[in-house]
């Protein structure tokens, strides 16, 4: 570990302690009771804050989380009474699927009044240094890796934030600990987050030691108000890095390099491309490391890794990075990449059947993620594909399904400005559900052939979530019969 980390090495129970006298009788108003927004009324409740929830929901709809958590000092306003939570709050923390330009919102920032996000609200409790992770793709795969990586030099690792489990269940843990004067430093040695734009669009003081920005392009149209206001969003993540901090950014990014210019933290960069002065690249087949003033690390061969596309390479060489600064052997570093898999739902093996290798990547939900699905093959394609769209331009999947896929089988909400903007490029069907195209993939495959799962859209038409929508995909192709049917 460089000297410059071991400074933010100190006792978690400093800034608990710090944070709690701001929280104890204060009214807090939490927006939107999702996984995230019920972790942080368990935080705040912690802490001595009146918590108010809002919902648009109603208050049927939220029983089942209602009921874990403590009703005292915690009033509900669901439904009607959504905007009755924003008379008098001392702050308000959103949930990152809620919009932050509500007008309930910009009413209380006129007041004064904070409106931060969860993951700002729970970095409050950490003195352990925070690695955050943000980019259009490929964030969920990079923290997965660190956080392997870490763990495999023996560190004690949180890892979450956007992935799965909400930062304030560690910041959670943190403060049980400083209450029973347990030694909070033996619950986690760092946090590893993933975050999104919904989350870094309202931080104030989120401080990350290493932040990383894996790529850009554009995505979630639906929700920012232009490809600019997504843009800014991303950048926050190095908003408030010092000169003591580090910034690991893709070297291959146009987008990126522009930013460069304005990060006050030592930037360290990652390439499939070129050769990089200080950070993570590829030479001569084999991926190298050069930190400053450590010289060059051969790291291991590109035949190790088992995940397929150049954009998961981008992916191991940015979590290299970020790992050799954060002091962990080269030793772990290589075990770590060679037994990594990949994660549930991207680019997913999901059974061979008849020949035909079915794979599930719903968690491609932006063109971006698609095209490097596709591109990630070198066998025919059936791609299946469709959704609610998020904004972006559907024709740029043309070049790549030109020479790749030879049919596109289309579903959802948003199947006819796919079908309009593939149409002539490759053969089309389009299907009203997920069972249907199998079923459609299965006749219009052969063998040899890759039939693909990568939607480039959102999943909320037809599914509670990209999980969702993946573990029906897996059902139905574990589902199809091994033999011909007599």
């Amino acid at each position: 570990m460089t000297k410059m980390l071991k400074r933010h090495m100190s006792h978690a129970c400093r800034d608990a302690n710090h944070y709690l006298p701001r929280l104890k009788g204060k009214a807090v108003t939490v927006v939107g009771l999702g996984r995230s927004g019920a972790s942080a009324v368990r935080l705040l409740q912690a802490g001595g804050a009146r918590v108010t929830i809002a919902d648009h929901r109603q208050e049927s709809e939220l029983a089942e989380t209602l009921a874990q958590l403590d009703a005292q000092n915690l009033h509900v306003c669901v439904g009607s009474e959504f905007e009755t939570a924003f008379s008098a709050p001392d702050l308000v923390v959103v949930s990152p699927g809620v919009p932050s330009d509500l007008d309930c919102l910009d009413a209380v920032r006129t007041r004064g009044i904070s409106v931060v996000s969860e993951i700002e609200c729970a970095s409050w409790f950490f003195s352990q240094p925070i690695v955050a992770v943000t980019g259009t793709n490929g964030k969920s795969t990079t923290v997965s890796l660190i956080a392997r990586m870490l763990e495999e030099n023996g560190h004690r690792i949180f890892v979450g934030g956007n992935l799965g489990v909400p930062l304030s269940d560690a910041a959670w843990t943190i403060f049980q600990h400083c209450e029973q004067e347990i030694d909070s430093a033996s619950s986690f040695d760092w946090i590893v987050a993933e975050v999104s734009s919904f989350q870094l669009e309202t931080i104030e003081r989120f401080h990350p030691t290493i932040a990383v920005l894996l790529n850009f392009s554009p995505d979630h149209l639906d929700r920012h108000s232009s490809l600019d206001a997504y843009q800014s969003a991303k950048s926050r993540i190095f908003e408030n890095q010092s000169v003591d901090d580090y910034a690991v950014v893709n070297a291959d990014d146009p987008f990126i390099k522009i930013w460069k210019k304005s990060i006050h933290a030592h930037v360290l960069e990652f390439s499939v491309v070129n050769e990089v002065d200080a950070g993570a690249s590829v030479k001569d087949g084999r991926i190298i490391a050069r930190l400053p003033g450590g010289g060059t690390v051969d790291i291991l061969s590109c035949q190790d890794i088992g995940l397929r596309g150049s954009h998961n390479l981008a992916n191991i060489l940015a979590a290299i990075t970020v790992c050799l600064v954060c002091g962990a052997s080269v030793e772990a570093i290589r075990s770590a990449v060679r037994a990594f898999s990949g994660i549930d739902h991207a680019l997913e093996p999901v059974r061979e059947h008849r020949g035909v290798l079915f794979i599930n990547d719903s968690k491609g939900t932006n063109i971006d993620a698609t095209i490097k699905a596709v591109e990630s093959f070198d066998q025919p394609l059936v791609i299946i594909l469709g959704g609610i769209h998020k904004g972006g331009d559907f024709t740029r999947l043309r070049t790549s399904f030109q020479d790749r896929v030879k049919h596109a089988i289309i579903l959802g909400d948003a199947a006819s400005l796919i079908v309009q903007a593939l149409q002539g490029v490759v053969r089309l069907s389009q299907v009203t559900n997920l069972s249907e195209a199998v079923s459609k993939a299965v006749q219009v495959s052969a063998p040899g052939d890759v039939v693909l799962l990568s939607p480039a859209c959102a999943s909320f038409d037809s599914f509670r979530d990209y999980q969702d929508r993946g573990q029906q995909f897996r059902d139905l192709v574990n589902r199809l019969p091994s033999t011909e049917p007599q």
